[in-house]
């Protein structure tokens, strides 16, 4: 009997030490843009060669579509997805994706479906029609079975919006409910790429059935400032600044990472659902006055900065493109401590983004609230050649942050 207590107390550290287990942030999922392959130079990504599936863990295939007259899924490019090329060797982009689960048998596969450019009218029309809800499940599952695939990722941006309904919300809530029951049956796995903000998470979004349904949650923290404010910001600041103070705009000032996420923590999201999105690319904006390069700074109306010689979009940036324009064209880096991010400037161009430090925070910070794991938007964006200094170092970042030990933040 005198040994009673110490054993209640080892079962209760046992207890709590299993509970931190399970809910300790794992891994990265990295989404991939797979349109990188036709890119020009120290740009074009290849996945086979150039995916670092040391460090992620969750590989997601973007995108297919669907047809908003059937609820098909489909391919959006039969050459990069199925064609063979020179020499006979092809792309093969299904197939060579999920071969690389022969390199590493612990990676899982997804297929991804939507983005950005397919708006949201297809998905709003089959969502709302019960049998294209079941085409639209049935051809999801013959892809992923036929190109093994483990996952489906759907990242419909956004429901209730762009073009959308707002019974979008109610019927993905059905779409998402409908595709578990099916994946249940085949064991695979389901995710969302959801809208960051709390206005997005209000409009779209029922979420608590999201934890219910989904596997994993991603969310978008990154877009959240661009050339559409007027005026120069970081686009995934963790926090927020004081620079917006004087803008009279508490919109702006609200977008910033650790609102967002507690924002979609508060309306019921489960932490071990959420994967935490980072870009490995910036937001550009041009410069109104080349004296005035500080934050919140007014910026020329338009696409933003320019183009960059392998996305080649005026007020994107990816990091490689920058890290290659920083060693041979002067472009000022600062440290912004209080955001945790950095931003560049020239006498035109303006430009926010992570590095490694920023994102090493970050992960941090995934770990304290406990998050399921953390993501990237997107591998080809990283300096995956190494031209700047190591391979990947923005991957690396990440994965130190994750470490008991992080020497990089």
């Amino acid at each position: 009997m005198r040994y009673q207590p110490v054993i209640v107390l080892l079962v209760a550290v046992l207890a709590m030490l299993a509970s931190s287990a399970v809910s300790a942030t794992k891994g990265t999922a990295c989404y991939v843009g797979t349109w990188a392959n036709y890119r020009d130079g120290n740009g074009k990504f290849n996945t086979s060669e150039h995916l670092n599936i040391d460090i992620c863990d969750h590989i997601i295939y973007t995108f297919v579509g669907i047809r908003g007259d059937t609820g098909e899924v489909i391919s959006l490019d039969d050459w990069l997805d199925y064609g063979t090329g020179s020499g006979g060797t092809g792309l093969r982009g299904f197939l060579n994706f999920t071969d690389l689960k022969k390199k590493n048998p612990n990676l899982r596969t997804s297929l991804a479906i939507g983005g950005w450019r397919q708006c949201s009218l297809n998905y709003s029309i089959v969502s709302n029609d019960p049998v294209k809800r079941r085409k639209f499940i049935d051809t999801a599952v013959g892809f992923l079975k036929e190109y093994n695939f483990d996952g489906f990722d759907l990242d419909w941006e956004y429901p209730s919006q762009r073009d959308g309904n707002p019974v979008d919300l109610e019927n993905f809530n059905t779409l998402i409910r409908e595709f578990r029951e099916e994946f249940d049956k085949h064991g695979y796995y389901l995710s969302a790429a959801v809208g960051a903000s709390n206005q997005a998470a209000d409009l779209s979004y029922h979420v608590p059935s999201l934890s219910k349904y989904l596997d994993r949650i991603f969310v978008m923290a990154y877009d959240l400032h661009g050339s559409w404010d007027g005026i120069t910001g970081i686009h995934a600041p963790l926090y927020r600044t004081s620079a917006y103070d004087n803008t009279n705009n508490e919109t702006l000032a609200s977008l910033y990472v650790d609102n967002c996420i507690r924002g979609w923590l508060n309306r019921g999201a489960d932490p071990e659902k959420i994967g935490l999105g980072m870009p490995t690319y910036g937001k550009s904006f041009k410069l109104a006055d080349s004296s005035n390069h500080n934050l919140a700074a007014p910026a020329l109306p338009g696409n933003g900065g320019s183009a960059g010689p392998y996305t080649k979009e005026s007020g994107t940036l990816g990091y490689n493109e920058y890290c290659e324009y920083k060693q041979t064209t002067g472009w000022t880096e600062v440290w912004d401590g209080e955001q945790i991010g950095i931003y560049a400037y020239t006498t035109t161009d303006w430009v926010g983004l992570d590095n490694q430090k920023s994102l090493c925070i970050k992960t941090k910070y995934a770990k304290d609230l406990k998050l399921g794991t953390t993501m990237i938007w997107a591998a080809e964006t990283d300096d995956f050649r190494g031209v700047c200094g190591t391979a990947h170092p923005l991957l690396s970042a990440i994965k130190d942050g994750l470490s008991s030990n992080p020497t990089l933040c």
